[in-house]
């Protein structure tokens, strides 16, 4: 009876559709329409990722690209070689218009995947532009345009999100090193996946609803492409053939989307979560210098609110994470007792796929922004993007959409991209960098045995409020065969994570004598798509009407962001997180026991939901006469994460203030084009050779004698010509090579002398784990474009200020420089003097002047492009191909990958 009905009322409902007519495709809006005008970006190397069998066969036959495959690639490559002074004409030159809209004589393509969307290509660049009739209809046209757009990438990525890369496409140690290092901090069940796509935060209800809607009409367009591509080989990319699997893509599920958004939360969104390894740095110093001074020596080094960091907001403080006045709850291993240690990253492996590399960068973003006051024209200004590493096709997706509460054009990542994540809207622009504040814990929970037996440090059931829980063992089975893009043999691995109720089992020790795991709690861990919420309110007029709506919106972002805004009048900023409420007695740099007394305030277990802090409690700021960002340290107050030791006196923002500050000095006022100069000229700076150089050569002083007097002559010239790293004139070398071959081989060489006598090879090894010595743009081997944030520059200035008698402002516990422990007489220590830390500086110069420049550079990816051993090769910007068209290789620039340069010249009409 009830089969015989449901058929009845399907047949009915077909009768019903097929005799209404058609509707019409949505007539796309007139160019320009609710547009304030002044956008301009860039987004290398190309718009198109598809490539079918016949362009694969075409690009390797003969070389022959796609269309749109390259055609950003050299406007981003080419802008530090741009002449100077930079002017509009340089903008359009290098940056492409960003106006909404397609000229009737640009359009390349038009069609409707559905009767309530119309998507138009330009002939330009190829970017979706995405007319919906209905908001469905639009979240519909993103899904298929994403396909159309990023199918492999998006099958890749979802592959990624669920620790299962070696099964897709190949069991290279990289690829399974990048399944370890996700399964370690979202060891995700189906069922943990597909709860995170019904979830809802508690008076939300109503927009959370509306989101649900969006992502299900998003997988539709996914999957309506997906089955034309079954159907129409010139819409299947060629790169399902090359790895055994031609008959395509699985569909596409809400879960898949989660599992995309776990790489942003886990990787480029968090912080913290170091509390573990900090500790043993703290016991390593501990037992060279004493409990007292070797407390004193890991602060120093620490650097968790060093007084000369440089800031984002300027003049105000936003205390976070103050030193407790009395310290309690803090969970210390028990020297040698730690076991199982899991270091695992996927945001330090550099994992490859079918044909590349998958390289997660935490922190490369930037952003510039002016105020209207301190602008020439009145309107405020801003240069900025994200910086998300380099890959071919990206892993940012343009598109642009107008529907029913939706006007926005921009940046997204594929797979997740129901919204615009960096971009503008009708009359304003926004863009975000990398935060990596304290959103991740570390606890010692207390083992015990289900019937009441003595615990031991291998016991599998763990003490959560009172009760003897079981942890839950986790595991995913990894299997691979050879493929054509992928001659692996075939083998198999079996992943493993522990998880407990206070997050997943990182080590297992003893404190106290008592075992423990240690384990670590993430506040966005479950809730990995939540930030969507704050993300809709950016890509619509209706909620975003002036700088404070933007604020709101941001402290809505579960990730660990740092937004900046900017429109006519206004520029505007806010740090975005959950940041959990802590115990004010514990510890922020160390684990504490996993007890209730140390849970987060208002946690709870059962959902992982944290509350959200208050938007007065963010580092914030509004028309402040400029602002920058580079990953840098927020506002005076705010503790960098026990993860991040690099918010000292140096930081590679401080750049950019140098150059921005003279083009608002007294009555001087900045146009956009200085702006975009000043992000440039600084992409190119070595921060060793701009602001520690010349300490070290005050230092050295005057030298006689070859070759150090010659090496030191060209490092000082290289340091008063802007110490860059740049082929200004194409012929091939950089125009200081001598200097810059001098300052890459010294480098590592000087910090360890200037420190590691005093240090000890395992205090300074344990520190080097949690703050490495360097971190040049080549990044290991990964060609990252970035360089500089991480690194001992703070550190060996403020020593060599402190030693020089110049003002410092949060001095070391001692100078490091020229002294050592443990080898004067009779194992006294030797304090430091100018002239012993010259002559240790001078000692290990004399060293690096030895070095082979082509033991130096050499590098994979270089001998691969017939160019082992070249400088300006090593410090290149490689594309990982996550597909099967290559890119080549461009000059070093410190620069974001999709960037927006603004100045939005009036308001539109809501």
């Amino acid at each position: 009876m009830a089969g015989g009905t449901v058929a009845a009322s399907l047949a009915a409902a077909l009768a019903l559709a097929l005799a209404a007519p058609a509707l019409a495709a949505p007539e796309p809006q007139p160019p320009g329409t609710n547009d304030a005008g002044g956008f301009r970006d860039i987004l290398p190397p190309g718009t198109n990722g598809r490539v079918n069998g016949a362009d694969l066969l075409s690009f390797y036959a003969g070389g022959q690209r796609p269309a749109h495959n390259d055609d950003q690639l050299g406007m981003y490559s080419g802008l530090p070689r741009a002449a100077t002074p930079f002017d509009g004409g340089t903008l359009e030159r290098f940056f492409k218009d960003s106006t909404f809209g397609v000229q009737p004589d640009q359009v390349e393509r038009r069609y409707s995947p559905r009767d309530d969307v119309t998507i138009v290509r330009d002939r330009g660049y190829g970017v979706p532009h995405i007319y919906g009739a209905t908001r469905q209809g639009a979240m519909f046209g993103i899904g298929y345009a994403t396909a159309e757009d990023r199918l492999f990438f998006v099958d890749i990525l979802r592959h990624v999100g669920r620790a299962q890369l070696s099964s897709f496409a190949g069991g290279t140690e990289s690829n399974r090193a990048m399944d370890r290092g996700v399964w370690q901090v979202a060891p995700y069940t189906e069922a943990d996946l597909e709860r995170q796509t019904t979830q809802t935060r508690p008076g939300f209800e109503n927009e959370a609803a509306t989101i649900r809607e969006d992502a299900r009409n998003y997988v539709d367009g996914i999957n309506a492409y997906i089955a034309e591509a079954r159907l129409d080989p010139t819409k299947m990319p060629g790169e399902y053939a090359a790895i055994g699997r031609p008959q395509g893509p699985t569909d596409w599920t809400q879960a898949d989307s989660v599992s995309v958004a776990t790489l942003v939360g886990a990787v480029f969104g968090a912080g913290g979560g170091g509390e573990l390894q900090s500790a043993l740095a703290l016991e390593e110093a501990r037992a060279r210098f004493g409990d007292r001074e070797g407390t004193r020596v890991w602060r120093d080094f620490r650097s968790a609110n060093d007084p000369e960091a440089p800031t984002t907001v300027h003049g105000r403080s936003f205390p976070y994470e103050p030193d407790p006045k009395k310290v309690r709850g803090t969970a210390l291993p028990d020297p040698g007792s730690i076991k199982d240690l899991v270091t695992d990253d996927p945001a330090a492996t550099g994992a490859t796929s079918a044909r590349g590399g998958l390289a997660l960068p935490r922190t490369m973003s930037n952003a510039l922004l002016v105020s209207a006051r301190e602008s020439r024209t009145g309107h405020a200004l801003a240069v900025f993007g994200p910086q998300t590493a380099y890959f071919a096709p990206e892993i940012l997706m343009e598109q642009e959409v107008h529907a029913p509460g939706i006007d926005t054009r921009g940046a997204g990542f594929p797979g997740a991209n129901l919204f615009v994540s960096i971009g503008r809207g009708r009359d304003y622009a926004w863009s975000a960098t990398s935060a990596v504040q304290d959103l991740t814990d570390t606890y010692a929970v207390p083992l015990c045995e289900p019937g009441g037996g003595t615990p031991t440090i291998d016991s599998m059931h763990y003490v959560f409020r009172g009760e003897c829980r079981a942890i839950d063992v986790r595991e995913r089975v990894n299997s691979w065969t050879p493929n054509a893009a992928d001659q692996t043999p075939a083998g198999s691995e079996t992943l493993h994570a522990q998880v407990t109720a206070l997050g997943i089992v990182i080590a297992r020790a003893t404190v106290h004598g008592r075992p423990v795991v240690y384990t670590k709690l993430r506040s966005t861990y479950l809730h990995e798509p939540d930030s969507s919420l704050g993300l809709s309110y950016f890509n619509s007029p209706d909620q975003i009407k002036g700088p404070r709506d933007f604020q709101k919106a941001a402290a809505l972002v579960n990730y660990s962001f740092n937004w900046f805004y900017v429109d006519s009048k206004h520029i505007a900023y806010m740090n975005a997180g959950l940041n959990p409420a802590r115990n004010p007695s514990a510890d922020p740099d160390l684990p504490v026991f996993g007890t209730r007394k140390y849970e987060w305030r208002g946690w709870n277990p059962d959902t992982n939901f944290v509350p959200i802090p208050p938007i007065r409690s963010r580092p914030q700021a509004l028309d402040q006469s400029y602002m920058t960002s580079w990953n840098n340290k927020q506002a005076r107050g705010v503790r960098a994460s026990d993860r991040n030791w690099s918010f000292t006196s140096v930081h590679r923002s401080q750049p950019l203030d140098d150059r921005v500050r003279p083009l608002i000095r007294g009555k001087r006022k900045a146009t956009l084009p200085e702006l975009a100069q000043a992000m440039s000229d600084a992409s190119t700076v070595d921060l060793r050779g701009d602001k520690v150089l010349p300490w070290a050569l005050d230092v050295i002083g005057h030298v006689k004698g070859e070759p150090l007097a010659s090496a030191v002559a060209k490092l000082r010239a290289w340091q008063r010509a802007g110490a860059h790293r740049i082929d200004r004139d194409g012929d091939g070398h950089y125009e200081s090579s001598d200097a810059i071959t001098v300052m890459d081989a010294w480098w590592p060489l000087w910090v360890h002398a200037q420190f590691g006598p005093v240090l000890g090879p395992k205090v300074t090894s344990s520190f080097e784990l949690l703050h490495p010595v360097d971190n040049h743009p080549n990044n290991h081997g990964q060609h990252l474009g970035s360089g500089w944030q991480d690194g001992w520059m703070g550190n060996v200035q403020k020593d060599l200020r402190t030693l020089l008698g110049r003002p410092v402002r949060g001095r070391y516990s001692r100078v490091y420089c020229g002294a050592s422990k443990g080898t004067g007489p009779d194992g006294a220590e030797v304090r430091a003097t100018r002239g012993r830390c010259r002559a240790v500086l001078l000692s290990s110069l004399r060293q690096a002047l030895g070095a082979d420049p082509a033991q130096l550079y050499s590098d994979a990816v270089c001998d691969r492009a017939g160019r082992g051993g070249d400088q300006k090769c090593f410090d290149s910007i490689w594309f990982r191909p996550l597909g099967a068209v290559t890119q080549p290789v461009i000059d070093f620039q410190n620069r974001p990958t999709y960037q927006q340069v603004v100045e939005v010249r009036g308001t539109s009409p809501r």
